[in-house]
This record gives C-alpha cells, structure tokens and sequence, in this order.
C-alpha cells in the first residue's frame, strides 16, 4: 500500500470528511477523494460510507484503521518532526474532549503551556456536558471521569480531585449555614439536571438523598455562576474554587468528595504525537490540580 494515501485515509478517518483531511494536508479535497478511490480501488473495499453527515468507516475501513495507524507510528520513528536541535517537537492538530469543568478551569493553562513548548501544534479543546466518542472520531483524545467499560479503548489515571459544599457569602449571610450535610434535603441545592447525569460518579447529590434540585444545569460553569450569584448551596470542584472568590466552602473536614480523571485513548497503536501529549497532559494536570486545591486549602475561608 502506498503510505501517501495512508496518510489521507488516516486524515479523513480522523476528521469524518475530505474537507478537514484535505485541509490539515494541505491538499484541496479533489485530491484527498482521488486518493482514498485509488486506495480502496487497491484493496477492494469501501472504507468509507458517505452521507451527508460526514464520512464514517466502513467494517473494512475499520480493520485497517490500526495498521495505518502502526505504519504512522513506525514511520514517526516514535516521535514527531524533529527540531534542529533533535528535541521532539509536536506538529499537526490534535483534539482533546473533555467534561466542561476539567476543560474551562484546568485545560486552558495547560494546553497553553505544551503550545508554548510546540509551536506548530494546534490544540484543539472540545468541551461536552457528556463522554467524548472516541469511535466516532469526535476527539483524539479524551479525558473522563470514569475509566471506559469496551476493550476497543485504553484508560490511563490522570490524577484525583475534589468536591466541595459552597456557597455565596451573600446567600450565608441571608439564609444561613446548615448545621451539617444530614440538614442537606432541606436546603436550595444548586446541581446537574437529574435526567442529563452522563456518569454515575457526577451523581454528587444522591449520596445525600436529595432528590429535588431546585436549580440545576447540565453545565459545572454554570452551576459555579449560580452558587456565585447566591442561588443556593452547591457541590463543587476544588480546582474551580480560585475563579469564585465569593464562595466559601462548607464542613471542609466532614464533607469532601474524591473523583479522578481518566485519560482515554483507542487500544492498540497510536499517532506516536499523541503519545507524547498524553504524558505532557498527564504532568501538566496532576501539576495544576495539585496548585490549585492547595491554594484553596491554604487561603480559603471555611465556613
């Protein structure tokens, strides 16, 4: 097989049609179909089908997805373009999905600093209220609260983190705090919608027995925009806590809850980039996690 068009199918596979492939080519999408034809013409299969929602793969298309994948890594010598210097410097685009708490409060700083350190990588943060699908080619990488059930993906632990009961001091000052989490089902709580709880492990109020969310968003940075603006009580994340100096946080010592990050990949082998990113991804987290809940250990008031 000619790597050439290899390369296009693995561009096309990644982007679900000809224009994004033929645009991180460089090549017009005339070329980019020309050259997926003349590879399924060589191996006498359809890898794609074709509709107008883009183009997904085939069973065929399937099956050579991770030997295409294995000649890219192969090929890469395990790295991608050098720089003069022989440092591995990353190029190409990469997409990173993640639950919209983990991409508005941690995400930006850190993919901010692998872009500084690889200046012709182009990062791209896909924020959604719900697990990124990796088999649909959504995201090249995805980062998720649970580790992933189907063999098809590989999970690797990113870091843990923690949740907090906050709120406004202005809603203290008016309502009151609670004597203790047992005064919870009485309280206006601030969470998800019930009915748009993606994981299991997002189900924070249940643990409480509270069944009636008096505001609710499928969002965390609208949830945080509510307990700032002193709508209620809610449960929210440490890492989140720098960016809302008008909450305090509730019984810090009896009611702090445990979660982690899961970082998901397909199984098998990988663009030798993403790889790298991983573990760049992986450091920069665990760092900036561990930054933030100890500013807020250290300098929050508690109530």
């Amino acid at each position: 097989m000619n790597w050439d068009d290899l390369r296009v199918f693995l561009a096309v596979a990644r982007a679900e049609g000809l224009s994004g492939a033929a645009k991180a080519l460089r090549l017009d999408p005339a070329t980019a179909g020309r050259r997926i034809a003349r590879l399924e013409q060589s191996l006498g299969a359809v890898l794609f089908a074709k509709s107008p929602q883009g183009y997904t793969l085939t069973e065929a298309g399937q099956r050579l997805l991770p030997r295409a994948e294995a000649a890219e890594v192969a090929l890469s010598g395990g790295f991608g373009a050098q720089s003069s210097d022989g440092a591995g410097q990353l190029s190409g685009t990469i997409r990173i999905g993640a639950p919209d708490g983990c991409a508005n409060y941690l995400l930006p700083q850190v993919c901010a600093a692998i872009a500084a350190d690889h200046p012709a990588l182009d990062l791209q943060i896909l924020a959604l209220p719900r697990v990124v699908n990796l088999s649909r080619r959504e995201a090249d990488l995805a980062i998720t609260v649970s580790p992933p059930a189907t063999q098809r993906l590989q999970a690797e632990l990113l870091s843990d983190y923690h949740l907090s009961l906050a709120a406004s001091r202005g809603w203290l000052a008016a309502h009151g705090a609670p004597s203790g989490p047992e005064d919870l089902k009485a309280a206006r709580m601030i969470g998800y919608i019930p009915d748009m709880i993606f994981d299991a492990e997002l189900d924070y109020l249940a643990q409480f027995g509270i069944t009636r969310v008096a505001l609710a968003s499928n969002a965390v940075s609208v949830q945080l925009n509510l307990a700032r603006a002193g709508a209620g009580l809610a449960i929210v994340h440490d890492f989140a806590l720098p960016n809302a100096p008008e909450l305090v946080r509730l019984f810090p010592d009896r009611l702090r809850l445990k979660r982690s990050f899961w970082l998901v990949t397909h199984a098998g082998p990988r663009d030798a980039r993403l790889g790298l990113v991983s573990r760049l991804l992986r450091d920069g987290l665990r760092a900036e996690i561990a930054q933030r809940e100890s500013f807020v250990a250290q300098g929050a008031k508690d109530a």
